[in-house]
């Protein structure tokens, strides 16, 4: 017989009384990816936490909610009380022990206020993790659902031991997949390289990606951009390890499918050579002295001065002290610096945004990294040098790459690294301080800095890295600022204060512009500040048409300071209060009293003789809530959102209509439910309103409406008009349904476009069957607000336009300005047309007559 390891067992005893939940179940990807480590979770009935192992504490954090015990075989265990928990700062816990205490099992750690932690956190679920899991060869989690602490053993590892006598195993054997032909367009660039990483990861094996011969680390996302894989390669999966063959099978398997992206197939094998070749930018440079060329990151004028961006320098020590110290703090800056990142995604109001930053928190766990910065760390380097030297190498390594959308990314890595150095050096991130009128100049903004921007000093930016595939381009497009990437390295050398205008659109930044020319920009400016005053001056007019016709002017809000604005600009009432902003961005769900307070507020700032429309709770797709139990859907925008998750959640949906409800007294109360499909949902939530009503004695009018925003809907719109006092038609969620179009998607947002003849026709039958049985309809999507649009739905009889709270004086203007008959015409003519393009050049010229 030949040789092979056999394991040795450690037993891990449950830490506190409660219920076994498994890992990948708990609630928070860090955890239930096994982002930390592979191990189980307890949701807790007794409060005070044991040593789960014998050995050594090598870490409690300073908020006492978690702590690591390192056991003599070397085997690091982290106990992490709660989910987020780190946000509550120490309150309600009390540690037992200290950094560096030896314990035995069943010696008391932590003690905590369960009562308090489950009001103020996440979840009381407390996880058991191994973060040590290279030396792991099985875990074995018990069997039992509840244990009790100190006494039950709550998982079993099966650890590398001696070798022994055994069964033939080829531990060693390498396996190798079939080849791949990447189908990805832009090679595997940082989202399918991030879910390659995260895949690998679930395996124990060690894992690596082939392309001509160079190898990469299929777990570290920074080492598969490395690799630069383009669209059309051949890679393959070399894997060694207990799980080789599941491991090369499933990555090769996922390699295929797109790793995550839709790629729409495969090409045929001439393009596919055409598409493989490297791209390079051509050099721009103008030959006019006054102008400086680059590549258009983000459309728009604007006009002003030259500031200069340096970036600070951040000092560091070579020698660092005892290695385990060093690497405390390293740790310690990583925790902070998800925590920052998290906090950082939540002030982006686009979701897909947003992602920019869970890939940042992505980098924070990437081997390759890590492993760079603990081997320097482990030869006597403090944390700060150690990781300054890591990440700037791999940034180094992926801007010299000939893919432009890998070269990029080298502009995140040192981002998330100067945010760790910060956090190790104990330097806290400076401000952007600049002067009014800013024109930006930098070698290089991070999507940080580009997301705290002060909107009202800068006007634009120009960097010398990145380009329009770039995380800053992307969020300069989402907060509409003018800028440009790549720019000449002349623009370093350009003195602050220097007049500028900068072309996002054409990628083109002319210096010194002349008097004739600024006055051009500036007299348009002017002409649009006129029109804008005008406007403002007579906001509160009505909306009436030259033909005599009145049409309302409402706003869509998010809270009481829109409320408030939209009064002062003219607002005719609220046509949509999204409820949610008060669920959201909190980690419990808010109080009767709570809601109460904010809707009455409400309706006071809008008086008696206005509409207030409230819309109740619309999460669900791309709005969970995480205290609210919402199991993981394939297609979240088919699934339990908008009514249909009030309605599983009664209580949820009780409260809410009682605290809508009490504003009835201070303005003209309208209750509106979204995602409805279905008269048996209208039955329901009347019936709901009707009960509540009565029980509070309110006797004031409240309408009950519904959004129209599923096709269903809207072809059944005379037969919903029936049940219902009215309709608001949400085009952005009716657009994507009725085209089968994500309107987030990168390739297929720009064609889900609201005047697709399709989603007109739409339209135009829900107005006719509300008007049949005497119901005012409103538009409370994107539309009512273009200026090309307003002609057209008043045309096709909209009775209300709710619109963006800025948009509110120009489009009672507007609505002045226009004929009813006319609009009819106008209306009757397009919805004769069968493309978005012919709708478009009509209503165009329809807003130049």
């Amino acid at each position: 017989m030949n040789n092979s390891t056999q394991a040795s067992r450690l037993d891990l005893f449950a830490p506190l009384s409660g219920v076994v939940v498994a890992i990948e179940s708990v609630p928070d990807p860090v955890f239930a990816q096994k982002m930390v480590g592979d191990g189980v979770s307890v949701d807790p009935i007794s409060n005070l936490l044991l040593a789960p192992v014998a050995g050594k504490v090598t870490q409690l954090h300073s908020s006492r909610h978690a702590i690591t015990i390192t056991t003599p075989a070397g085997i690091e265990v982290l106990i992490h009380i709660g989910l987020d928990t780190v946000m509550l700062r120490g309150e309600g816990f009390i540690a037992k022990v200290a950094e560096g205490t030896e314990v035995k099992v069943g010696q008391p750690l932590i003690e905590f206020d369960a009562d308090l932690v489950a009001r103020k956190a996440l979840s009381l679920l407390t996880q058991i993790v191994i973060t040590t899991g290279d030396k792991v060869v099985k875990y074995l989690p018990t069997i039992k659902k509840t244990v009790v602490a100190g006494q039950d053993i709550v998982l079993s590892l099966d650890l590398a031991g001696a070798t022994v006598v055994g069964q033939a195993v080829a531990a060693d054997a390498a396996i190798q997949s079939a080849a791949v032909i990447v189908p990805n367009p832009t090679g595997l660039h940082a989202r399918p390289a991030a879910v390659l990483a995260n895949t690998a990861k679930t395996f124990k094996s060690d894992l690596k990606m082939v392309r001509a011969g160079d190898e990469a680390n299929a777990k570290s996302v920074v080492s598969i951009m490395g690799l630069e894989v383009q669209h059309g390669d051949s890679v393959f999966v070399k894997a060694t390890g207990p799980d080789a063959a599941q491991a090369a099978k499933a990555l090769a398997e996922l390699i295929a499918s797109g790793s995550g992206e839709d790629c729409g197939g495969l090409l045929a094998p001439a393009a596919i050579k055409h598409l493989a070749k490297p791209q390079t930018r051509p050099a721009l440079k103008s030959n006019d002295p006054n102008v400086l060329m680059g590549v258009s990151a983000s459309p728009g004028l604007a006009v002003g001065h030259i500031f200069q961006v340096k970036q600070e320098v951040i000092d560091v020590v070579e020698a660092g002290d005892v290695p385990e110290l060093e690497k405390r703090r390293f740790d310690k800056a990583l925790k902070e610096a998800y925590q920052q990142l998290e906090a950082l995604k939540g002030e982006i109001a686009d979701p897909a945004k947003a992602e920019i930053f869970s890939a940042h928190q992505e980098l924070l766990s990437d081997p390759d990294l890590l492993d760079l910065a603990t081997a320097a760390i482990s030869q006597g380097k403090s944390a700060g040098f150690a990781w300054r030297a890591a990440f700037t190498s791999y940034a180094d390594k992926l801007a010299k790459l000939k893919n432009e959308v890998l070269a990029g990314r080298a502009n995140d890595i040192r981002d998330i690294g100067r945010r760790v150095l910060r956090l190790i050096a104990g330097i806290k991130e400076a401000a952007l301080e600049v002067p009014n009128d800013a024109i930006l100049i930098a070698e290089d903004l991070t999507p940080s800095d580009t997301a705290s921007l002060d909107r009202n000093k800068v006007l634009g930016f120009c960097t010398i890295g990145g380009g329009a595939t770039s995380h800053v381009a992307i969020l300069a497009r989402s907060l509409n600022i003018p800028a440009i990437c790549g720019i000449e390295e002349a623009a370093l050398q350009l003195a602050n204060g220097t007049p500028v205008i900068l072309e996002g659109s054409k990628g083109c930044l002319r210096l010194n512009p002349s008097a004739e020319e600024i006055g051009s920009i500036r007299e348009r400016q002017v002409k649009l500040a006129k029109r804008q005053a005008e406007e403002l001056e007579a906001a509160f007019e009505p909306a009436t048409t030259t033909d005599g016709i009145c049409v309302e002017v409402v706003a869509n809000i998010g809270g009481l300071e829109e409320a408030q604005q939209s009064v002062k600009l003219g607002g005719e009432g609220v046509g949509l209060l999204r409820s949610e902003f008060l669920y959201l961005e909190r980690t419990e769900a808010p109080t009767e009293a709570e809601q109460d307070k904010i809707y009455s507020d409400i309706a006071k700032s809008l008086g008696k003789d206005r509409t207030f429309v409230v819309r109740t709770l619309d999460v669900g797709g791309d709005k969970p809530l995480p205290y609210l139990p919402m199991p993981v859907e394939e297609n979240p925008f088919l699934g339990v959102r908008g009514v249909r998750l009030c309605l599983a959640e009664p209580e949820l949906l009780h409260t809410q209509i009682r605290a809508i409800l009490r504003s009835a007294e201070h303005a003209k109360l309208a209750i509106m439910f979204p995602m409805i499909t279905s008269l048996e949902e209208v039955r329901e939530v009347k019936r709901i309103v009707a009960e509540e009503k009565a029980a509070l004695g309110i006797t004031a009018l409240v309408q009950v409406g519904i959004m129209v925003e599923v096709p269903a809907t809207a072809v059944m719109a005379e037969i919903f008009a029936r049940e219902v006092d009215f309709f608001s038609i949400g085009t952005n969620d009716l657009t994507q349904y009725t085209l089968a179009m994500d309107r987030g998607h990168p390739k297929l947002a720009k064609e889900a476009d609201a005047m697709h003849p399709g989603v007109l026709r739409l339209i135009a039958n829900t107005v006719k069957g509300a008007h049949t049985h005497g119901k005012w309809v409103g538009v409370c999507g994107g539309i009512a607000s273009d200026p090309s649009a307003v002609p057209l739905l008043i045309g096709m009889g909209v009775d209300e336009l709710s619109v963006s709270v800025p948009a509110i004086p120009a489009v009672k203007a507007l609505v002045r300005k226009l004929s009813k008959a006319d609009c009819q015409k106008l209306a009757a003519e397009v919805l004769q047309m069968g493309t978005v393009a012919e709708v478009r050049a009509r209503l165009a010229q329809q807003l130049a007559d």
